[in-house]
């Protein structure tokens, strides 16, 4: 072959085949279409299995507890059931409820296997368990759980007689400090009006030169502050502008000593519980405390490093102070001398339902209650979805509102101390009454002055000003006076 053919031979066997390349990227979108199609129709399958699985009637497990699900005839009502409703009307399900064979929310033995509803959720008995299922590690392993519908924690439910000493002037708390320093202006301000009054008014002192003043400084106090406990000092003014302002103080005494004891009665409610929290609990040994057998709350101070919390577990450990139930922990604690540890929401129910209790405001170890599902449940993402929606609407705010609703609001109310601004009525009516009692005492003086001045024949100022020296004077004077005119009738 010549060197040139050989040249092109060379070029033409070392160029690619077009039509070959071609043919090859064709195969290539071909197969990867295929795999697109494929891929989609096991997502739309996928899809549509999941929704199939939604609209299936979800079996229910739940268990009775008050006020959570509670039994009305043949149905199931409570907070939990009107929650399952709300979510089932979101998510369009169909479900059906039982309640747990064997009463119990889901404790693991020792050999791992779980009982109650977590062991029907976890074996497929059931697909949802919806109750005040607290939201543990031990259970997320073995069941799914859904985003907290409640937040709860750890506290301590006794009886409100429970309580320290009363204080040495615990008798003050019904008024505060300033309406006992308005009192206290007032009782002294109507002792110098009446002292006032009793010099000025002709009527109740007609004699200044020979006549011992009636109402002297200290008499009026005795007389205000018997007047005020409603026993009465003598003798009573006799001139109208005394009598006013008498009887404006009676009034003003009268509302007082009412308001007084009525917030004295209201106020034994608020003394200081002896037990305020789980420190001052496990610091006494006269109350006896436990809390309920096999829960998440005894699981708390089992494992907590917390020195407190070991004491107090150490303790109903030791005693065996562990109750069966809810109620039989509310019972114990209304009975007297035992405080039942317990969650916080619970305890706050049986508040509202026995007004005897109170709950110490101090909670620890704060949880969620969650509903349960089978791991890997496509619905449990849906469920979190929908009560993150219904907590945003308000619609959890008002189950909780109507489920624990009190039946002795009146009764939890406490009174605090009465302030000025609650008695400022009567304050403005005393000031009304002393002012007129000092004017009509001011009037009557002057009346006479005018009388006087016609039969002295000298002007009225010059005689109102004589009488107002006379009768503002110490009574030291007129005393001296009187005691040196029976000296000299001794000597004679």
């Amino acid at each position: 072959m010549r060197e040139p053919e050989k040249d092109k031979f060379i070029r033409t066997t070392q160029q690619p085949n077009t039509s070959t390349q071609q043919t090859y990227y064709k195969a290539t979108i071909l197969v990867r279409m295929q795999l697109g199609v494929i891929v989609h129709t096991v997502v739309l399958l996928v899809s549509t299995g999941c929704c199939a699985a939604v609209l299936q009637d979800l079996k229910i497990t739940t268990i009775k507890q008050d006020p959570y699900t509670m039994s009305k005839g043949s149905q199931l009502e409570g907070f939990c059931m009107d929650l399952l409703s709300e979510l089932a009307k979101r998510l369009g399900f169909k479900y059906n409820v039982h309640l747990v064979k064997d009463g119990s929310y889901g404790r693991q033995d020792e050999s791992g296997a779980w009982n109650g509803m977590i062991g029907e959720v976890a074996r497929g008995e059931a697909d949802l368990a919806i109750a005040p299922l607290t939201l543990t590690a031990a259970r997320e392993k073995a069941v799914g759980m859904t985003k907290p519908f409640m937040q709860t924690g750890i506290s301590i439910l006794l009886r409100k007689d429970i309580a320290e000493e009363s204080g040495f002037f615990d008798f003050l708390n019904p008024f505060s400090v300033e309406t006992w320093l308005g009192i206290l202006t007032a009782y002294m301000g109507t002792a110098i009006c009446i002292c006032v009054v009793a010099r000025l008014s002709p009527c109740e002192w007609s004699q200044p030169q020979t006549e011992e003043i009636p109402f002297t400084f200290s008499h009026s106090l005795w007389y205000t502050a018997g007047a005020l406990t409603l026993q009465g000092a003598g003798p009573h003014p006799k001139a109208l502008s005394g009598r006013i302002i008498c009887c404006t103080w009676w009034l003003f005494g009268l509302v007082l000593l009412a308001c007084y004891f009525s917030n004295l009665n209201t106020s034994k409610d608020s003394n200081q519980l002896m037990v305020n929290g789980f420190e001052d609990l496990a610091n006494q040994e006269s109350i006896e405390y436990g809390t309920l057998s096999g829960s998440s709350t005894l699981a708390f101070f089992k494992n907590s490093n917390n020195p407190t919390y070991r004491r107090i577990y150490e303790h109903m450990d030791r005693a065996k102070s562990f109750v069966p139930s809810m109620d039989e922990g509310v019972r114990r604690a209304l009975e007297g001398n035992f405080a039942f540890i317990g969650e916080s929401v619970s305890l706050d129910l049986a508040v509202a339902r026995h007004c005897e209790l109170v709950r110490v405001h101090e909670v620890i170890g704060m949880r969620g209650y969650s509903i349960a599902g089978t791991l890997g449940s496509p619905i449990l993402k849906n469920l979190s979805i929908a009560i993150l929606q219904l907590s945003e609407a308000g619609e959890l705010a008002y189950l909780r509102s109507k489920w624990w609703a009190s039946s002795c609001v009146a009764d939890q109310a406490k009174s605090s101390p009465l302030q000025p601004h609650s008695l400022k009525g009567m304050f403005l009516v005393l000031a009304l009454g002393l002012g007129l009692g000092v004017l009509l005492a001011v009037l009557e003086l002057t009346a006479k002055t005018r009388s006087s001045a016609g039969n002295q024949r000298k002007s009225c100022c010059t005689v109102l000003s004589e009488e107002l020296s006379q009768r503002l004077r110490s009574n030291a004077a007129t005393n001296e006076k009187r005691s040196q005119e029976n000296a000299d009738k001794d000597k004679a």
